[in-house]
């Protein structure tokens, strides 16, 4: 099978696009024919390396060289074949995931607990965007942020694959949404159901006078003290990401926020959906609100398989609105 394959840090061109040998499915996985995948933070984080400081970490990019063969948490395909134990899935399902690893090549064996029916009305490009974004979002809101029904919620980053999902399920959820984004893609949030949408680069949200209840930060354009001050005093802060570093940031954003936490009436928490211990639930629930049609997933721009380094390069520069999807 053809695959993207990692054999050391670097930028996107350190893809080797190679054949390898195709996978067996163990007792309990699912071989997978992967249709589509799609590129994240997540992925351009692995192949470079970086920060430098998550190399340390158990579940980090690796220390001395990438820990992941084969790129790529997103997937959307078709079974190709299962495990002696697998009961739920049999060949030809349309289904997709949120891997730890593998989404870069044209077969994936996935352990049955991680994978979900895909979305009916769904094509595969489509369902490739939402697993990594979908499930961040969800978390974000659901569990990090406790959402009720009636809040105010701001989503900072809101054209961003992970925003443009946060907004939808925030309105999903209840909430009023406020969606924080540039000029450009002002419409795009506004259509996918935000309350208000401001124009970071026209008007600073953080001193517009407004409180929320909880806010989602994707963009990591502020600092936190300047996010408290639009928190009303019982409010949550959940810090998904920002921009990136050599060494220490996003992660060291994430940590330093974090560490403001006992110190401060409000909450503030982490998105993790690498983490998340229910990715399979989770990537029902978003296949139950996309069937209903209360989430639709944004896909930017299509490559073929044979241009993913062109796609991470892309999805890389970071003003990509919604998802960046590869055909296989």
């Amino acid at each position: 099978m053809k695959a993207a394959v990692l054999r050391s840090y670097g930028p996107p061109d350190a893809l080797e696009l190679t054949d390898v040998q195709r996978p067996a499915p163990g007792d309990d996985e699912v071989l997978v024919r992967v249709r589509a995948t799609s590129v994240n933070p997540y992925d351009w984080h692995h192949i470079r390396g970086e920060p430098l400081v998550a190399r340390l970490m158990p579940d980090g990019p690796g220390l001395r060289g990438p820990s992941i063969g084969i790129p790529g948490c997103d997937m959307a395909g078709q079974v190709e074949s299962v495990g002696r134990n697998v009961t739920e899935f049999r060949p030809g399902d349309d289904v997709y995931a949120l891997l730890p690893e593998g989404g870069f090549g044209e077969y994936v064996c996935v352990r049955e607990d991680l994978l979900a029916a895909k979305p009916a009305n769904l094509s595969y490009e489509q369902a490739a965007a939402v697993p990594m974004a979908g499930v961040t979002a969800l978390v974000g809101l659901r569990d990090a942020g406790r959402i009720q029904p009636g809040q105010r919620v701001l989503v900072n980053g809101a054209s961003g694959g992970v925003g443009t999902f946060a907004v939808q399920l925030a309105r999903a959820f209840g909430a009023t949404v406020t969606g924080v984004c540039s000029g450009r893609n002002v419409d795009l949030v506004r259509s996918l159901g935000a309350d208000e949408v401001v124009d970071y680069t026209a008007e600073d949200f953080t001193r517009r006078g407004g409180r929320y209840d909880l806010l989602l930060d994707n963009a990591g354009s502020r600092s936190v003290s300047a996010y408290r001050r639009v928190l009303t005093r019982t409010g949550t802060l959940v810090v998904v990401g920002g921009p990136a570093g050599r060494w220490l940031q996003p992660a060291g954003r994430v940590f330093a926020a974090l560490a403001v936490n006992p110190l401060v009436s409000q909450r503030i928490a982490m998105a993790d959906a690498v983490r998340c211990p229910d990715k399979k639930q989770c990537l029902r629930l978003l296949a139950d609100l996309i069937e209903e049609g209360k989430v639709t997933p944004v896909v930017d721009r299509r490559y073929p398989f044979a241009e993913i380094r062109a796609a991470v390069r892309y999805q890389e520069e970071g003003h990509s609105p919604g998802k960046v999807v590869v055909t296989l």
